[in-house]
């Protein structure tokens, strides 16, 4: 099939189905005899297997270990998991910054008076270098 009928197969954008081919990461399995890139099964299987690590946050780099290990069947579960905890780990600690920003900018909110007058703690806040 070709680009467009692929990307519709994935749930993906055609532009990121073409550009996943020009990074490497999931290659068509050749080109028609027009140029076009073709694309079959096993391609739009990994189309929407790296679709749904990103949609999960994992970057281009452990999408493409994922994707290797999913194809290898000789893998130790415990590589997947390692990378599956490492992941766990950067979204709990970006949980915890965006907790701490949410506590920050809810304080700076309740204390401005939201009228017409000109000073803001929000701003006085905003400016402040930690």
């Amino acid at each position: 099939m070709n680009i467009g009928a692929a990307a519709r197969a994935s749930g993906l954008p055609t532009k990121t189905v073409r550009y996943y081919a020009e990074i490497g990461l999931v290659t068509p399995s050749g080109r028609r005899s027009n140029g076009y890139r073709d694309y079959g099964p096993q391609e739009v299987q990994q189309l929407r297997f790296v679709q749904r690590t990103r949609s999960f946050g994992f970057s281009i780099d452990a999408c493409r270990e994922l994707l290797a290990l999913y194809a290898d069947r000789n893998r130790a579960s415990a590589d997947v998991k390692a990378i599956a905890l490492d992941h766990l780990a950067e979204i709990e600690r970006k949980m915890t910054q965006l907790q701490s920003l949410h506590d920050e900018l809810t304080h700076l909110a309740g204390n401005c008076h939201g009228d017409q007058r000109p000073d803001c703690p929000i701003l006085e806040g905003l400016a402040v270098k930690g």
